[in-house]
Formats: structure tokens, C-alpha cells, sequence
């Protein structure tokens, strides 16, 4: 009996603290977003949503640093993510510029949240079968970042223009689409600071923080955007890239027709 007693302690496996840390933080930054953005505090619940999106990079990266990566890890990461990036910028972004649209506006909101949590579980399932460089649809991450980052960017304006509000649900419909789609976005994955990188790379960061530091509203707002239009920017410039590959119809006749008259003249 004792020694099927030890064998079960030494099966029953622990977690690891410091990465779900990281993760447990992550995840009240979404909740603090959720409260703020009830109390109509807008750039505090945009900036804790900011601040989930570092915390959320920092576990994988301590996980993997610390080879403490876990099942258990990557389940809470994902159900972190989905408030974090899921419904509370749904919520920030329905009480912000979506409550005039009533039940077409809340609706919008439910249909991002769950196409982020479908994003999530198809994730999870393909995690081993994907490769490490690219994901197959918009990040929850992603689409979180650029809801807060425009409302950072447009309070930094003087507001919200009435006008935009059609535009805004549009953009929310969109990231839906964009998250459950198979459209690849780079992952960064393999970018590594704590290596040694040249020194060009150091460079390149220091600008890039000094130009974020100038206008951090309007370049954070930029950056997102730019990243959840690459991943239909490159997949249509590899469609046109395939398509001009290929000879068209009537390239293709014409130049059997003169290799047929100089076979008939030869």
C-alpha cells in the first residue's frame, strides 16, 4: 500500500508558478478593463488591455526561457486571452461607440467574442500541427490591441466623431471574420532578445521606441492596424504573385499559334 501511495505522488504533477504569475496578471488587466470601461473610464481600460498584451507576451516568453512550458499553462493562457482580449475590448468597444446600434451593436460584440474563442480552440488543437512562424487567422491578441488602440488614438483626437460609428462596426464584423479565417500572420515566435543579436538590432529598437514615445496613441494605433492588414496584404500578393506565374489564355494561344505556323512553314 505504501509504496502505491509514493508511485501516485510521484504521477501527480504540480504547475509552475512564475509563467501563470504572468498569466494570472494578464487576466486581471482584462478584468480591470471590464470594470473601467463600465465606469466609462475609456483610456484606462485601453491602457489595461495594453498592459494584459505585454504581460500575455512575457509568460510564453518566460516559459519557454525557463523550459516550464505546461498543458495546464497553455489552457489558462487561453482562457486569459479570451477575457483579455475577448470580451473586454467587446465590452470597451460596445459601451464606447456601439450602444446607438441597441441590439445590432451587442450582437457585433458577441459575434467577435466568439470567433476569439473559436480562434483559441482551434489553436489549442492545432498547436502541433502548425507551423511556429505564422498563424492561421488574426491572434486574439491582435484584434484586442487594435480596439484599444483606437480608442486611445481617436480620445487623443477630442473624441469620438459621430460619423465613424458605422465604420467602427464594420471594423468589429471584420476582425471577426479575420480571427476564424486561414489568412497567415507572423507570430514572432522565433524573435529571441535575450541572444545575442547584431548590433543593428539594438538600433532598430531604439528608434522604433523613440517614434512610439513621440506620438504613442497615433503609432500604437498604426502598428496594430498594420499588422491585422498584413495578413490579407500578403495573401492577396501571393494570389497575384501565383496568377502571374501562370501564362494567360491568351498568351498562351497566341504562342501556340506561331509555333504552329512555323512548323506548317518549316
Amino acid at each position: 500500500m505504501k509504496t502505491k501511495n509514493r508511485s501516485k505522488k510521484r504521477n501527480q504533477k504540480g504547475i509552475y508558478i512564475l509563467p501563470n504569475l504572468f498569466t494570472s496578471c494578464s487576466l486581471f488587466g482584462g478584468f480591470y478593463a471590464i470594470i473601467t470601461a463600465t465606469q466609462a473610464r475609456y483610456d484606462a481600460a485601453a491602457i489595461a488591455i495594453l498592459i494584459s498584451f505585454i504581460l500575455d507576451g512575457l509568460d510564453g516568453k518566460i516559459a519557454r526561457f525557463t523550459n516550464t512550458t505546461s498543458q495546464f499553462g497553455i489552457e489558462y493562457d487561453s482562457l486569459a486571452d479570451l477575457v483579455a482580449f475577448g470580451v473586454a475590448p467587446g465590452l470597451l468597444i460596445f459601451e464606447w461607440a456601439l450602444k446607438p446600434f441597441g441590439r445590432f451593436g451587442w450582437l457585433a460584440v458577441f459575434l467577435y467574442i466568439i470567433c476569439g474563442a473559436l480562434r483559441l480552440a482551434r489553436f489549442n488543437v492545432q498547436k502541433g500541427n502548425i507551423e511556429s512562424q505564422h498563424f492561421k487567422g488574426l491572434p486574439i491578441p491582435g484584434a484586442g490591441i487594435l480596439i484599444a488602440t483606437a480608442v486611445l488614438f481617436s480620445n487623443s483626437l477630442g473624441g469620438l466623431n459621430e460619423n465613424l460609428h458605422i465604420l467602427i462596426i464594420i471594423t468589429i464584423y471584420l476582425l471577426s471574420f479575420l480571427m476564424v479565417s486561414t489568412i497567415d500572420y507572423l507570430s514572432f515566435k522565433e524573435v529571441e532578445l535575450l541572444k545575442q543579436k547584431p548590433f543593428n538590432v539594438l538600433v532598430a529598437f531604439i528608434l522604433v521606441f523613440v517614434v512610439v514615445a513621440y506620438k504613442p496613441a497615433l503609432m500604437l494605433f498604426l502598428f496594430s492596424s498594420v499588422y491585422v492588414l498584413s495578413g490579407p496584404a500578403l495573401k492577396l500578393y501571393h494570389i497575384l504573385r501565383g496568377e502571374a506565374k501562370r501564362p494567360s489564355p491568351l498568351i498562351a494561344s497566341s504562342s501556340k499559334n506561331s509555333e504552329e505556323s512555323l512548323e506548317s512553314k518549316s
